[in-house]
């Protein structure tokens, strides 16, 4: 009996030894755990419609991506309720560039040289950007997306800026050609010292490539004007106090990767801010 009493203390404290070296390995194996990376919030990309393709530049994904988030391209449809799920599930929102906004939609008659963008685009974007406003999700608007947020909020556009404002400044290098075709140009902007953009890219004065023939006019409700070219075009606005809402007359997917990174790294943070 003596014996098996010995037996199982000596049993017992072999037990406790190897479980004292489970743990011990255990807690080295977790300190040797390599940092969890960061959330990557989801970020949709609005497209066009062209020949009944989908059609959604890839240097808006890929800045997305190597901003730290999941490039998500929405198609153009009509179904509303999938419109929700897309509000419901996306952290961030990229609203593209493209073709010009029917003039009637703020209020005017076309100028000659308006070529609007396809109708079912116009018709589901204004909706999923009116919605997305209603939220407190980020969102980046760029050229054309600047404008279309504009305007639902209630804002209006200068319709051909060569021919209202003048050619001070080049715009649009042939006034016709999208960026992917070259019709790209270089041209400064002033940005407002008290703003998010300022923040962002941390200086007053910087180069842009840009491509449009149309600028804000009547400014929309909620939005405040940061920055203009030397021929006084608005170039940005954005989303006064907490709520990130940043709208880009330029292409900052298209320029050099520091302002690339820092435009769309600013929105990838905000709406991880939101997804936490």
């Amino acid at each position: 009996m003596k014996r098996m009493k010995n037996s199982i203390s000596r049993r017992s404290v072999g037990v406790v030894m190897l479980t004292g070296v489970a743990m011990l390995c255990g807690a080295r194996s977790l300190a040797a755990d390599p940092p969890s990376e960061p959330v990557r919030p989801w970020i949709g990309i609005t497209s066009t419609v062209k020949d009944g393709a989908v059609v959604s530049t890839s240097t808006y994904a890929r800045a997305v991506r190597r901003s730290g988030g999941v490039p998500v391209i929405i198609p153009v449809m009509k179904d509303e309720s999938t419109q929700a799920e897309y509000l419901r599930r996306l952290d961030g929102l990229v609203v593209i560039g493209g073709g010009d906004i029917p003039p009637e939609a703020y209020g005017e008659e076309p100028h000659p040289t308006v070529k609007v963008m396809p109708r079912d685009r116009w018709e589901w974007e204004r909706r999923l950007i009116r919605h997305w406003l209603d939220s407190d999700k980020p969102l980046l608007g760029i050229c054309l997306g600047a404008q279309m947020t504009n305007v639902v909020s209630g804002g209006s556009l200068v319709q051909d800026i060569p021919s209202q404002v003048g050619d001070k400044v080049v715009h649009r290098k042939d006034g016709t050609a999208p960026p992917a075709a070259g019709g790209t140009a270089r041209h400064e902007v002033t940005i407002e010292r008290d703003s998010r953009l300022h923040r962002i890219l941390a200086v007053e004065r910087t180069e842009v490539l840009s491509c449009h023939h149309q600028s804000i006019k009547r400014v929309g409700k909620g939005l405040r004007v940061v920055a203009r070219s030397d021929d006084g075009v608005v170039e940005a606005l954005e989303m006064p106090g907490e709520r990130w809402g940043l709208l880009l007359q330029w292409h900052p997917e298209r320029m050099a990767q520091p302002h690339c990174r820092a435009v769309f790294g600013a929105l990838v943070s905000a709406a991880r801010a939101v997804k936490e």
